[in-house]
């Protein structure tokens, strides 16, 4: 975890490491500068706390000694005021040092390649072919339009741009991924089911690096009595089940995995695949989570690479996974794998899922702690978190990847029971 400490006695490293993620050198500069500038102000306030309190011991005595005290009296007021004037100018300081702190993201992680964009980042393998349709595929939204199982018309005339409702076999569809998903990691990867609230307050968005950087692509409730947000992703509340709590580390890791809805303005995307499913402003994931030892968190961001790639690999869709590079990581990641999935409409991969080593970034900022024995000193726990997968996108690919030429979709065949025995949808 990034503290005052850590940044003024590694400085230069810190500065250099974060700089490879982007132009973060002018902020932690001015953060050390508050921080040194507190420390002077500390420094003023305890003197002027010494100074009265020799003061006060000065004016018992001359008190005692029957002697002139209204001199004592008047500047123990005057350095009074100089206590208060400065602890007015420190909680200034310290609410400015507080905001930098918030805005200072992760360090990657050593493994992780240095870049300066996306078109850095390292795929570490491919897995599966592309499939030979032998004709011009669809894209998924012209399929399922089609076939009467998306309506992207009738979603912009019940809520707006970037929403669908699903019809019969679509919505099917939709369910039956999700259940496929979560038997997947409940059953045979060792995750532990939760429902958790689709709305999260404030605390939990800063907990998790959501807040105040990216308050612009969340959907806050208009309420006077609370401030609520609409969840970004189930990572929100499943990170802050054990906020403020100290865990036994003997129960670590713990592996969480849920389902829920996600809500994002996608303020930032700029037009940026808007067409069909891909950046929807309302969509189905179904995410894992896990709270790891610190010298255990690695291992535990392969495991959870591997479970999300499981699913891909039922499904049978040819998929790559790509470790990002310092400029492509989010901000409360060390190091991330993206899975993306082949989409022939496209001729090119989609992320359909992001698994991320946070380190001790967010239990820093939660306040989650463990103890190796009853007795030891609390430490910060590691966080991380995946889509395992994003539901919506992956019902993108099925239907690209597995249309006919006739614009029916086959279902996948690990899919099929899930689908109450369904072959095909068509017309």
């Amino acid at each position: 975890m990034l503290t005052p400490k850590s940044i003024l006695d590694n400085f230069d490293e810190i500065k250099k490491r974060l700089e490879s993620r982007g132009p973060f050198g002018p902020l932690l500069d001015e953060f050390r500068e508050v921080t040194l500038r507190e420390r002077e102000k500390l420094r003023e306030l305890e003197e002027l706390r010494a100074e009265k309190n020799r003061l006060s011991e000065q004016f018992i005595k001359d008190k005692t000694a029957g002697k002139e005290t209204s001199g004592l009296i008047l500047e123990s007021k005057k350095i009074g005021e100089k206590i208060n004037s400065l602890g007015e100018v420190m909680t200034g300081i310290a609410t400015h040092w507080t905001e930098l702190l918030k805005s200072i993201p992760n360090i990657p992680h050593d493994s992780v390649p240095v870049g300066r964009s996306s078109e850095d980042n390292v795929v570490e393998r491919v897995v599966g072919r592309p499939p030979d349709l032998g004709f011009s595929p669809q894209a998924h939204w012209d399929i399922g339009t089609k076939l009467g199982i998306l309506d992207f018309e009738r979603a912009a005339k019940i809520a707006g741009s970037r929403f669908a409702v699903y019809f019969g076999a679509g919505a099917l569809l939709e369910r039956a991924l999700i259940n496929f998903m979560l038997d997947i990691h409940t059953k045979e990867r060792g995750f532990k089911e939760v429902i958790p609230p689709f709305i999260a307050n404030k605390e939990s968005l800063t907990a998790t690096g959501n807040l105040p950087k990216f308050g612009g692509d969340l959907f806050k409730l208009d309420l006077k009595e609370y401030e609520w947000y609409l969840i970004p992703t189930a990572e929100v509340p499943l990170t802050n089940i054990y906020r403020n709590e100290i865990l036994d580390g003997s129960i670590l890791p713990q592996r969480f995995v849920a389902y829920t809805p996600c809500f994002r303005s996608e303020a930032g995307s700029y037009g940026k695949d808007v067409r069909g499913l891909t950046r929807q402003h309302q969509f189905n994931k179904v995410e894992l989570m896990v709270f790891s030892l610190p010298e255990k968190s690695f291992d535990e961001l392969e495991k959870m690479t591997a479970a999300a790639e499981e699913v891909l690999k039922r499904l049978e869709l040819a998929y790559r996974v790509v470790s990002l590079c310092t400029a492509d990581l989010g901000f409360a990641s060390a190091k991330t794998y993206d899975l993306e999935v082949w989409m022939p409409s496209r001729k090119d991969y989609l992320e359909i899922s992001s698994c991320s080593n946070c380190t001790d970034f967010q239990a820093g900022r939660a306040v989650i702690r463990f103890r190796r024995e009853p007795k030891a000193k609390p430490e910060l726990a590691h966080t991380l978190n995946g889509s395992g997968l994003a539901v919506g996108r992956t019902v993108s690919a099925i239907l690209e990847n597995y249309q006919e030429e006739d614009g029916s979709v086959l279902i996948p065949e690990a899919l099929r029971p899930y689908m109450n025995g369904l072959v095909r949808i068509s017309y």
